[in-house]
């Protein structure tokens, strides 16, 4: 790293003969050259004093050689233009077909979590392994006035997420390290209910549903409501996780194409109960699927289906469509369907323009008006989110006696991660377990013979 240079001014003074300071207006500036990186490192020493300017220039020079002895770089990406780099790269991946857009948006979610960490302007070519040794402890932080807790499983899979790009970047010369060394966490107990990923009861369900049903047709009564056509769209997106379990990724990616009619039921209503008004088949190709197989299911709508049927011809001006929601409205739908759908086949479901999904923001405001209409007051507490319909569609298929195949059939999962992460038992079905082997004679439980 010797200079060439050999003569100075007044204002050049040689450190180590190895680096120079000088003079630039009133301030003392350092120069370096590095010769793995074949540049100059150049800063300010942010004084006007010679004697304090030497010292400084001296222990950055210590600091400079230090760093090149250890293999580091000085001139280094930071760690945001190293998430970016990542980023751009994953997005290929979509394009290719490896990932689907859903998993890209929680990758970058995931980063953007390491990034307030770490510091954005952090450069790469200076981190260590131990530089997240304490990540869990500043995740696993309260939000949303310090009530929920992040869950051990979340951070997990973002610390999965962070070592997998570091790795990357590693490969490609751009960090010195190939992964972060977290801190070695308790294993979580499958078998603990209190883990296990919070859910609907079915009677909280069925107030979800009334609630839903109302909220999604008060739009057309609000003239005055400017966002009226989310609060429908993101009502009946509730409604449709509810009835399906489909995954939020899914769905923001659902096109009218992989939706058909099966058969229009007869209308019955018990106590209260509004039956089904129609079977639809849907489709969910494995190209928006996060497990990437295709699947197929179907699902009786209650009026969801119906509803954003009727706001997407209003939308594209279907002949004749009527201008407000009725059960006339169904009928003439349900008449013109084929024809609508051939119209609409290539615009996503949940949608206001067809063009562009609603977003997750939207979708999790609307769910909060939903929570506390329906009164489900400890939602908070437990934890309960949008997802948590799936988990609840899962959990009620299982403990209703539907086996597991056919469970993880129609929510595109496994048997095994069913039984991981989603099945529960409820005190019923405890309950019925516990009296297999008695009857009921004269109203009495009897041990069976």
């Amino acid at each position: 790293m010797t200079l060439k240079k050999t003569e100075y001014t007044d204002d050049e003074i040689a450190i180590y003969d190895e680096a120079v300071i000088y003079k630039r207006g009133d301030y003392w500036q350092m120069r370096m050259w590095l010769q793995k990186e074949k540049k100059y490192a150049r800063f300010s020493l942010r004084t006007r004093n010679r004697d304090t300017a030497i010292d400084k220039a001296k222990k950055q020079y210590l600091e400079l050689l230090g760093m090149q002895q250890a293999g580091k770089s000085y001139f280094s990406l930071t760690t945001k233009q190293g998430v970016e780099l990542y980023l751009a790269q994953r997005s290929k991946d979509v394009a290719a077909g490896i990932i689907v857009q859903g998993r890209h948006k929680t990758i970058a979610t995931h980063l953007q979590h390491w990034l307030k960490f770490i510091g954005k302007d952090t450069k790469l070519k200076e981190l260590e392994r131990t530089d997240c040794e304490n990540y869990f402890h500043e995740r696993h932080q309260t939000k949303k006035r310090n009530v929920i807790k992040i869950s051990q499983s979340t951070i997990l899979n973002e610390q999965s997420t962070i070592n997998a790009m570091m790795s990357w970047l590693f490969k490609r010369n751009e960090s010195p390290i190939d992964a972060f060394d977290f801190k070695k966490l308790k294993p979580i107990d499958s078998g603990d209910l209190a883990l296990k990923r919070p859910v609907f009861t079915k009677g909280k369900l069925d107030r979800m549903n009334q609630v839903l049903l109302k909220y999604i047709r008060e739009p057309a009564d609000d003239k005055n409501d400017k966002n009226n056509a989310t609060k429908a769209i993101c009502g009946c997106f509730n409604g449709i996780a509810m009835l399906t379990g489909m995954r939020r990724g899914e769905m923001l990616q659902l096109k009218w194409k992989y939706i058909k009619s099966s058969e229009v039921l007869p209308a019955v209503n018990l106590k209260n109960t509004k039956s089904p008004d129609a079977l639809f088949e849907i489709t969910v190709p494995g190209a928006i699927s996060k497990v990437r197989r295709t699947r197929q299911f179907m699902v009786g709508d209650t009026g969801y289906v119906f509803q954003l049927l009727h706001l997407a011809a209003k939308r594209v001006k279907f002949k004749d469509t009527p201008s407000t929601y009725t059960q006339k409205t169904e009928a003439f739908l349900f008449k013109n369907l084929g024809l609508l759908l051939k119209e609409i086949a290539d615009d996503l479901v949940f949608s206001i323009d067809g063009e562009t999904p609603i977003t997750p923001r939207a979708i999790y405001v609307h769910f909060e008006n939903l929570l506390e209409r329906a009164e489900i007051a400890d939602a908070s507490e437990r934890g309960i989110v949008p997802y948590s319909f799936r988990h609840s569609f899962i959990t009620h298929k299982v403990n209703s006696g539907l086996d597991l195949v056919s469970v993880a059939e129609i929510c595109g999962t496994s048997v095994a991660q069913i039984e991981k992460t989603y099945y529960r038992t409820t005190r019923e079905k405890m309950k019925t377990n516990a009296l297999l082997d008695y009857d009921v004679v004269n109203g009495a439980i009897v041990r069976s013979q």
